[in-house]
């Protein structure tokens, strides 16, 4: 399964299905935002890979608490909101409330609400790793390019499927990621800054499908 099918597909739908009615948000608008919030906590976790003691941590965390099962149950997502936040946590560190605020401005979900929603999504992202590191019997010292697989796995189907808006979105992040810099970078690549919406940009694509929210 590709990221792309995760976001769009039965689990990216059940899960969306979730958020609306426990945040009231639209499901365009959850599935637009996981085509944000996924790439970018891969990309993340790849970057941090790089570091032996950071890919190992994530290798055990792999095999402890992300073997693939929460994707034959997405609504469980929901129960593990807390473990979530946990992981979110971890990965962003001390810019989670920017990429929190950032997301927010981009997608037009409150920041009351964007917080718990990325929680909710961060154990199905985690699940799907697992599971495509299990599949590929992928260890520590693989993980960044497992991870780096899936990210370019992504833009090559976003790029032969352009009819599709959330190929575009999808696109956008990754195209934004090869920069190879930290957070900071990714998130001024992908989302501008969260002020400056280009024509063209993440904004204008989600503003597109969303209906100017």
């Amino acid at each position: 399964m590709s990221l792309l099918d995760l976001i769009t597909g039965n689990v990216g739908n059940q899960v969306a299905t979730e958020a609306e009615n426990k945040f009231g948000i639209s499901k365009s608008q959850m599935i637009a935002l996981a085509a944000v919030a996924a790439p970018l906590i891969i990309s993340y976790l790849r970057n941090k890979s790089q570091d032996a003691n950071e890919a190992e941590a994530l290798n055990n965390a792999l095999d402890r608490d992300h073997d693939g099962s929460i994707l034959n149950n997405p609504s469980s997502a929901l129960e593990r909101e807390q473990e979530g936040g946990s992981i979110l946590d971890h990965i962003f560190g001390g810019q989670k409330a920017t990429v929190e605020n950032q997301l927010s401005q981009n997608t037009g979900i409150s920041m009351d609400k964007i917080g718990p929603i990325l929680a909710m999504l961060a154990p199905i992202i985690m699940g799907y790793i697992g599971k495509e590191k299990q599949a590929n019997s992928v260890n520590a010292g693989g993980l960044g390019d497992l991870l780096g697989g899936i990210l370019g796995g992504a833009q090559q189907q976003a790029q032969a499927e352009p009819a599709n808006p959330l190929n575009d979105i999808l696109g956008s992040v990754l195209g934004g990621q090869q920069s190879g810099g930290g957070l900071g970078d990714i998130l001024g690549s992908v989302l501008g800054g969260g002020n400056q919406k280009q024509s063209g940009g993440l904004g204008d694509l989600l503003g597109g499908i969303l209906g100017g929210k």
